[in-house]
């Protein structure tokens, strides 16, 4: 499809633009990357801004004057160099709820952001394909349509479903997806290219569960978790031995919010660094038998865990919430003749999809569950950051090939059909 001045859209002639919003981050870059130009924490800062002086106000009869205070207007923090600042009054928020935009005012201080200091260039010179949940709701499509082609003025959009674009990163236009994300983990069914929306199922153990349980791990075993904010200066000690530190002098008014968001960060640092999920259900003689992984806490106390870095990952295959349970599930929902084909291409992918171990239980539980008639084949990408970006990477491939082109929802589609355009050309 041609744009308003004859070039095509996507490719290198205009820069199509590919957006991967998430529980956990938004992703954003250019087709025919690689990889997101960016990867920008989902949590915005709200703050006051610098206060606005005093303006001198004329009263009727122009003799006597008087002062009136304008309202302080908020100042808005984007991005990790802006978000780990101590600012007094500073709330951290989301714009996110159940995998789709929730606060639409937040998001499009997002998405100023990424136009004006990622990809630093006008919105209307730049087609634009958004990935999206297979629940997201329909005022929900048609919001970002609006949001996109009359705010941002976009020559052209296209929304599809991350769990598509997932497969495609993978090569396969069917597949049963596995996406373990933050606030949830997911399999749907991929069928020639379009989601069974009917067939997917969900959970809400994902990683910020795991980031929950590494909390409860931590406190129960008495060990102080400092945000790495306060820490001045440490000095070494030995392993388990009481942390010796100084803390910084911290600026008064630090919100709680803001306090929480650090402190989950660490968190997810410590889950990164120890966590590892066993081969099979957690017997904690094998898992005595493996290395211990070592990881020093910001104040400077320092340990190995053993068996207990096992233990902590079990929550993310309980029984009936686990991505086995799961995988079985969207795969019973869908139609006898198309299960043979998703059993043999189970796709994983999302940030979960990265821990150690991860997929080789997820493999060695589905082979004991999977019917004995299909053949079983799971697979995911060896680099970690292609788990994690695997909707983005897809959205990427997608939106750079010459074939796709005509599928575009151009500004003059839109402008002529309206939001229907949504449900006619993005299913």
């Amino acid at each position: 499809m041609s744009g308003p001045n004859g070039m095509l859209y996507g490719g290198d002639e205009i820069g199509a633009l590919v957006f991967d919003p998430g529980h956990h981050s938004l992703r954003v870059g250019y087709a025919q990357e690689d990889t997101p130009k960016a990867d920008i924490p989902a949590v915005i800062g709200v703050g006051p801004a610098t206060h606005i002086p005093e303006a001198e106000e004329k009263v009727p009869d122009g003799n006597v004057t008087q002062t009136s205070t304008k309202k302080d207007e908020l100042r808005y923090y984007i991005d990790v160099t802006e978000l780990h600042v101590p600012r007094p009054n500073m709330e951290v928020q989301t714009y996110m709820k159940d995998g789709q935009v929730d606060n639409w005012d937040l998001f499009e201080k997002m998405l100023d952001y990424c136009y004006s200091k990622v990809i630093r260039s006008p919105s209307e010179h730049h087609p634009a394909l958004f990935t999206e949940a297979v629940w997201t709701t329909r005022p929900a499509r048609e919001k970002l349509a609006e949001l996109l082609f009359e705010k941002y003025q976009a020559p052209a959009f296209f929304l599809v479903k991350n769990a598509v674009l997932a497969a495609f990163a993978n090569g396969k236009s069917t597949a049963l997806v596995v996406d373990a994300g933050a606030s949830q983990t997911s399999a749907v069914p991929v069928i020639d290219g379009y989601a069974l929306v009917s067939a997917a199922v969900r959970s809400p153990v994902g990683g910020d569960h795991l980031v929950a349980q590494a909390k409860h791990m931590v406190t129960n075993a008495h060990i102080q978790m400092l945000p790495i904010y306060s820490i001045a200066s440490k000095e070494v000690i030995r392993e388990r031995e009481r942390a010796r530190y100084t803390l910084k002098t911290l600026p008064a008014g630090l919100t709680n919010t803001w306090q929480q968001y650090m402190l989950k960060r660490q968190y997810e640092d410590f889950v990164h660094c120890v966590a590892q999920v066993s081969e099979s259900v957690y017997d904690e003689r094998t898992a005595a038998s493996v290395p211990a992984a070592h990881y020093e806490f910001p104040g400077g106390y320092h340990q190995d865990f053993g068996p207990e870095r096992f233990k902590l990952t079990e929550c993310l295959f309980e029984q009936s919430l686990g991505a086995p349970h799961l995988v079985c599930a969207a795969a019973a929902a869908c139609d006898a003749d198309a299960r043979a084909a998703l059993w043999g291409a189970v796709v994983a992918c999302g940030g979960g999809a990265c821990t150690g171990g991860w997929l080789e239980r997820l493999s060695k539980e589905l082979s004991s569950r999977a019917p004995s008639a299909h053949r079983l084949k799971t697979s995911a990408p060896p680099a970690h950051h292609e788990r994690r970006f695997a909707a983005w990477i897809g959205g990427s491939i997608l939106a750079s090939i010459g074939s796709f082109q005509q599928m575009w929802i151009s500004s003059q589609e839109y402008d002529e059909g309206g939001k229907g355009q949504l449900e006619r050309k993005c299913p």
